[in-house]
């Protein structure tokens, strides 16, 4: 936690040193060395983009990991806790020009926020996240290949087709579902559900399959919200079956809430919905 003795350094940069901008980035370069100064370099980029964006380019090279990532933290589009940097948004093209520079960086460190920009990136430009993945993906390192998997989770999570098309995932799968159980029917908050189901390949080849399944919660005005779950990609062979299963939680928690009423389950496969059957929570 001593890194935090920095944070009002940091923020006294940014409420106070638009107007120096060279006594700014050297401190803001000291200090993300020490803390992270990737909140108070977004203003700088808003007022002073050239200059700013020249400037994290050069750090691209740096030889210390934080000042590297602060260039690709920093320029994230949407970055948590922070104000969006809606010019990026509209474009991402000079956040791209730096992410190229470090996208073999050596330190995890640094790519893990490379792949988090690039998620970022993709939640307004799908297609061009797709792009940039199928170009990143050619001749790769393994640790490359890792950022590109990183950067579409969302994108796999939202079923973007081109992102599952990037990992070999868009075809739509010959299968068959099986043995279906949502159990039990009726829960109370705190119950579990069990969800599962067998895929059996009925198509004459192999086939890869991204398998997921979504819960429809009720919300608290009786409309529903979808949740992806993540369970597992496949390779099938012809005739070959897998059984999925996933137990659903109905704890309380701080990200959601719980209301009574009917949840649909759905199985989503390589992007496409397949009914399943549904819960209905009860009023305690």
């Amino acid at each position: 936690m001593g890194g935090f003795l920095f944070m009002p350094h940091t923020y006294f940069v940014a409420d106070h040193g638009l107007d120096h901008f060279e006594d700014s980035m050297q401190a803001q370069y000291e200090l993300t060395q020490r803390f992270t100064a990737e909140f108070s370099i977004r203003p700088f980029i808003e007022r002073h983009p050239e200059a700013t964006l020249a400037r994290l380019a050069q750090w691209t090279q740096d030889a210390h990991p934080h000042v590297r990532r602060l260039v690709s933290e920093g320029t994230r589009p949407r970055l948590p806790w922070a104000s969006r940097l809606r010019d990026f948004q509209r474009d991402p093209t000079p956040v791209l020009a730096l992410l190229e520079r470090l996208k073999d960086d050596p330190e995890l460190y640094v790519r893990r926020s490379v792949a988090n920009n690039l998620n970022d990136i993709g939640k307004d430009h799908p297609g061009l996240l797709a792009d940039v993945a199928r170009r990143w993906l050619r001749d790769a390192s393994p640790e490359r290949r890792w950022i590109v998997r990183h950067a579409l989770r969302s994108a796999i999570k939202r079923a973007d087709p081109g992102a599952l098309s990037v990992l070999g995932y868009g075809d739509a799968p010959t299968l068959s579902i099986e043995q279906v159980r949502v159990a039990p029917k009726r829960v109370h908050e705190g119950d579990r559900v069990e969800i599962g189901f067998t895929l059996r390949n009925t198509g004459p080849r192999e086939q890869r399959v991204m398998a997921d399944f979504v819960v429809h919660f009720v919300k608290a005005n009786g409309k529903t919200s979808a949740k992806t779950f993540k369970l597992k990609a496949l390779a099938l062979a012809a005739g070959e079956s897998a059984a999925l299963a996933k137990t659903l939680a109905l704890v309380p928690m701080t990200t959601r809430k719980h209301y009574p009423g009917e949840h649909r389950v759905q199985a989503q496969l390589n992007g496409r919905m397949h009914d399943l059957g549904a819960f209905r929570l009860l009023r305690d």
